[in-house]
């Protein structure tokens, strides 16, 4: 059986955590020790989970990653008392711990007794398709705001039902925050930093106008979301802009949005970089400015 802090039902599960449990399988998989993985059913829904696991069907016990600590890990010994028991790539914080006393055997990554830190289990550990088969790497630029739309206003279902699609789609979801603030390090401090950031993205996935038309500037394919019932700015802009990835507030649904990102992903990104070099030099309503304030070409003065 194999354990680690994913486990839990009220444990929490880090990339790195599962890269160390797929080098632990790796290794038990080339020495031809069969075994099963235990997950909390709130990360691996319909699968071991560690409460309906019998612990007389196994014969070791093996815990990866993270701290040893505390009495959840007490708990496993007791439980598989009979196990041998070995924790691997973890750290040790205090080596009387029952829970670290509990193992037979700690193969530390640090602390308990260790004069040098070992490696991390991350490091070694199998990625399924290696770069080439990556997923997609999504841009995901939502807004709860916009309160002068008043009754037409979906923005809450809008953005639940986005983040529940997403939670089954394969990607890679990268938070953005179109809105700038110099004060706070985790927001953008300048439109140019966060054009910085779009080129670098396989698609985007907004509800905000400037989420769509800011894509299509850095040439990325963009599913647009107006979250206005009857449709309003961004519905508007796609129209603009000539882009078609385009769902109303009233279509939000699962098939529609994945059937609009596996366009961006596919021939989404060709048309994104026409539409990028056709819209940059493009008419826009400050091509009249100059005429709407009587400018005639000369140097003018306002008071």
């Amino acid at each position: 059986m194999v354990v680690g802090w994913f486990s839990f039902l009220d444990g929490e599960a880090t990339a790195g955590d599962l890269l160390a449990l797929e080098r632990v399988r790796a290794v038990l998989e080339e020495t031809g020790v069969a075994h099963e993985v235990a997950w909390s059913p709130r990360f691996r829904p319909g699968r071991l989970a560690l409460e309906d696991a019998r612990p007389e069907d196994y014969a070791a016990l093996v815990f990866v990653c993270g701290p040893v600590h505390g009495p959840r890990l007490a708990e496993l010994h007791e439980r598989f008392a009979h196990c041998r028991r070995v924790a691997v790539g973890v750290s040790v914080i205090d080596a009387g711990d029952p829970a670290v006393t509990g193992f037979h055997k700690v193969l530390a990554r640090d602390g308990g007794g260790r004069p040098e830190p070992a490696r991390d289990l991350s490091l070694r550990a199998p990625l399924d398709g290696g770069a080439e088969g990556a997923p997609p790497v999504v841009g995901v630029v939502l807004t709860r705001g916009q309160r002068e739309y008043g009754g037409r206003r979906l923005h809450e279902s809008v953005a639940g039902a986005v983040r529940d699609w997403l939670a089954g789609v394969d990607c890679a979801p990268v938070v953005l925050e179109s809105r700038l603030d110099a004060e706070d390090g985790l927001l953008c401090g300048s439109a140019e930093q966060f054009m910085a950031v779009l080129p670098r993205l396989d698609a985007v996935v907004t509800d905000r106008l400037h989420g769509l038309v800011l894509a299509l500037r850095a040439g990325v394919p963009a599913v647009a979301v107006d979250p206005v019932r009857g449709g309003a700015k961004v519905t508007a802009q796609a129209r603009a802009c000539g882009w078609p990835a385009l769902v109303p507030a009233e279509e939000v649904a699962p098939d529609r949005l994945s059937g609009w990102l596996s366009w961006c992903l596919n021939e989404g990104r060709e048309a994104a970089g026409e539409r990028r070099n056709a819209l940059v030099g493009a008419p826009d309503p400050a091509d009249a400015l100059p005429a709407a304030l009587g400018v005639d070409g000369e140097p003018q003065t306002f008071a």
